[in-house]
């Protein structure tokens, strides 16, 4: 029995479609009149607005821990804001004053912090198991729709198993309220499996308010047994020790330079928001270049070797515009996937497939202009499988079309874009699983990759 009092209900609020606070209960109405905002004007309190504007933007559930000014105290609250068509749905649990500083937590709490500073990536989730957060490069690393995920149940991600001894430790940990470590669980879109370690949050009457979590990879994963293979260990030592010790502070770097951009702590001067946005670009460019270091790595190397599995090609490229829906959106550029009920059975590697599908469509979406169109079409003709990603830019003169494919190539290396090893990886990952990707284009008439697969054999 829980024996912690009930759980307090989230106090409610709407926000429009400009910005302007049109209902609130009344503690939320009390807090944002204190900071000087009123019904029918944008909201008053910083941290509150910035998730509620980020929720927008996005056109995701975004949900976490904030504090806000009240008089001559802050406040700690657990914003939830849900977007719709109308506008912004606020839900706020927490309404807890910060304590002040207090050095070092108890043994517990210091032991659950190492568990999760040794994994990989993190998650969150809420009271109900419902993912409230990814890191960012969790889902383009690993293959599934991190953003389509906020929201839903954490076994919607992963599928759960048992320990050594048959227990499964999450479920322990939810009905002790109690920190957890040693839970196997495997990404249900990809196969990947991890070890995962959490410590729980509670909200302001004391009560079970979720966990937050680490992510770390099973080093007997088949699937990542294929991608490091031992036959060469002090190149996968190497890359591995690059991956580790560069994503880890990118993220944080990443994520605490989108926090600051979007003024989540309160008011502050537009320039300096400014500076930290070209930051948090500058640590994805970063991130990708690692990415791209550490695939180089494993695909020069003579024994490099892909799994031969049955996919749909159809559903990775649609997988594939998901992963990139929001670059879009932020790009304003629309991507036309293929429908839903289309198949292309293919033989190949789900995680190498939906790598390059990744990077085709991210460059379409990159060199696309503002209001531009980017088509995803699967084809077959014989024993091969297509899948067609074409642009409305600026298109590749036939003199570049080979030389984009070496390493460290761009067509204009003084445009901004990546690292010039993308499409270098991409084609070599095609012809290690039987394929090829190849270019059709000209000069102002957009550009037509196409990547090619066996298909299943009937």
């Amino acid at each position: 029995m829980n024996m912690a009092g009930p759980l307090l209900p989230p106090v409610r609020g709407r926000v429009d479609a400009d910005g302007r606070l049109i209902e609130a209960e009344q503690r939320l109405h009390d807090l944002n009149a204190r900071a000087g905002g009123s019904i029918g004007a944008p909201i008053a309190v910083p941290s509150i607005a910035t998730i509620a504007r980020l929720a927008r933007r996005l056109g995701i559930l975004v949900s976490r821990a904030v504090v806000a000014a009240d008089g001559d105290d802050d406040v700690e609250l657990w914003v939830r804001a849900e977007p719709d068509s109308s506008g912004v749905r606020l839900a706020i649990t927490g309404w807890r004053i910060r304590t002040p500083w207090q050095p070092g937590g108890a043994a517990q709490q210091r032991d659950g912090d190492f568990l999760r500073s040794t994994g990989e990536w993190l998650w969150e989730v809420d009271g109900a198991l419902r993912l409230t957060y990814i890191s960012l490069s969790a889902g383009a690393r690993y293959g599934f729709d991190a953003a389509g995920l906020l929201g839903q149940p954490l076994t919607k991600l992963f599928a759960l198993g048992e320990d050594g001894e048959g227990n499964f430790p999450i479920l322990g940990g939810a009905a002790l309220q109690k920190g957890f470590s040693g839970q196997r669980a495997m990404v249900r879109a990809t196969g990947h499996r991890f070890k995962l370690s959490a410590t729980p949050r509670t909200d302001e009457s004391g009560a079970f308010a979720g966990f937050i979590g680490a992510a770390e990879p099973i080093a007997e994963d088949p699937k990542i047994a294929s991608y490091m293979p031992q036959a060469d260990a002090a190149t996968a030592a190497f890359a591995a020790r690059l991956d580790q010790a560069l994503h880890g502070p990118l993220d944080r770097i990443i994520a605490n330079a989108d926090s600051i951009s979007a003024k989540a702590e309160g008011p502050l001067r537009q320039d300096y928001a400014d500076y930290a946005a070209d930051i948090a670009t500058a640590g994805r460019h970063l991130a990708a270049l690692v990415d791209d270091l550490v695939d180089l790595q494993f695909v020069e190397r003579p024994d490099f070797a892909v799994a031969a599995d049955a996919l749909d090609l159809a559903d990775v490229a649609r997988r594939a515009a998901g992963l990139l829906a929001v670059r879009a959106a932020e790009a304003q550029v629309r991507i036309d996937k293929p429908a839903p009920e289309e198949t292309l059975p293919a033989t190949g590697e789900f995680r190498r497939a939906l790598q390059v599908l990744v990077n085709l469509i991210g460059n379409a979406v990159r060199y696309s202009p503002p209001d531009g169109m980017v088509w995803i079409r699967v084809e077959r003709e014989a024993d091969i499988c297509a899948v067609i990603v074409a642009d409305q830019g600026k298109g590749i003169a036939h003199a570049d079309q080979e030389r984009i494919f070496e390493k460290f190539e761009r067509v204009d290396p003084r445009e901004p874009g990546g690292s010039g090893l993308g499409l270098y990886i991409a084609r070599r990952l095609a012809r290690a699983m039987g394929g090829d990707v190849t270019v059709d284009s000209a000069p102002g008439q957009g550009a037509r990759f196409v990547f090619t697969l066996p298909c299943q054999k009937e």
